[in-house]
Parts: C-alpha cells; sequence; structure tokens
C-alpha cells in the first residue's frame, strides 16, 4: 500500500513540476508553425494531382486547394502557394520554408522519415478502380501544427469521397 501512495505521490509531483516549470502537457511546435501561421501566412506546398490539385491557373484549384484554404481561414491566415514535385516541396519541409504539403500523397507516402504525416482523412479512388487513402504532410516534429490540421479535416473533410 505504502509503495502505491508513493509512486502515485511522485507521479503528483511530476506533473505539478512539469506544470510549474511552463512545459506544456499537450503537442507542441519547436520551431512554433501554428503561432507562426495562426493569423498570419500559411506556406502551402502543392504537387498537380487530378481534381485534387489543379495548379494550371494563377492559384491551386482543386479538393485538396479547398481544403488548404479553409485551413488557412481557420488559422485566419492567408496561403502562399508554392508548386512542385513532392520531393522538392518535402525539402521545403525539411528547410522550413513550408508549412504544409499536399497533392494526391497517400498513407503509403515514403516522406515518414522526413515530414510528419496526418492520419488518414478521405478516401480516393483511382482510374483503375483502386481505394487510396489521402494525407497531408507538415514539418517533421511540429505536432501542435499536425494536431490541429488533423482535428480540421476531422470536422471538415473527414469522408467525403470522390
Amino acid at each position: 500500500m505504502r509503495t502505491r501512495r508513493a509512486v502515485a505521490s511522485a507521479a503528483l509531483g511530476a506533473v505539478l513540476l512539469l506544470a510549474g516549470c511552463g512545459q506544456p502537457l499537450m503537442p507542441a511546435d519547436p520551431d512554433g508553425t501554428l503561432v507562426a501561421v495562426r493569423g498570419d501566412v500559411l506556406r502551402a506546398g502543392v504537387t498537380p494531382n487530378g481534381d485534387l490539385i489543379d495548379a494550371a491557373g494563377v492559384e491551386p484549384q482543386g479538393d485538396e486547394a479547398d481544403a488548404i484554404r479553409a485551413f488557412a481561414e481557420h488559422l485566419d491566415a492567408d496561403v502562399d502557394w508554392t508548386v512542385g514535385a513532392e520531393e522538392a516541396l518535402v525539402r521545403g519541409l525539411e528547410d522550413g520554408t513550408l508549412d504544409l504539403v499536399a497533392g494526391g500523397i497517400t498513407d503509403k507516402t515514403p516522406w515518414t522519415d522526413k515530414a510528419g504525416v496526418t492520419r488518414g482523412y478521405r478516401e480516393v479512388v483511382d482510374d483503375q478502380g483502386r481505394t487510396h487513402t489521402l494525407v497531408m504532410l507538415v514539418p517533421l516534429g511540429e505536432n501542435a501544427f499536425l494536431s490541429e490540421l488533423e482535428r480540421f479535416l476531422s470536422a471538415h473533410v473527414e469522408g467525403r469521397d470522390r
């Protein structure tokens, strides 16, 4: 009985110590992405991919472009678009010049060691009738930003199908 009380007291003490030291008990962004974007600019990288991202015009269009614009509006931010190949866009996440990447990226993405990956938020069917689950990419370790994006996608986009 004494051992359980000692363990419980130690655990409570550790929680209070962390709270007292200003350590967040929720996801954090080491580079401050969520704070930087909110009320300012969301730097979004997109790669053309059918109806999901059409980059032929002045500003990207399509379902994922619309979702990015809605997320930016949710954060009271403007969108600064960069169009490119996935590899170049992931480098932008790594070097801090982009906040988010989309463009038909699926949950089978090879970029998991280079970027944070959202939970799958939407299923799409390709021209061969195969179903794929879409994800978006964010800078690795920016967990508060990732969590905010996932909450937004769950509430506003998840479950829509093509």
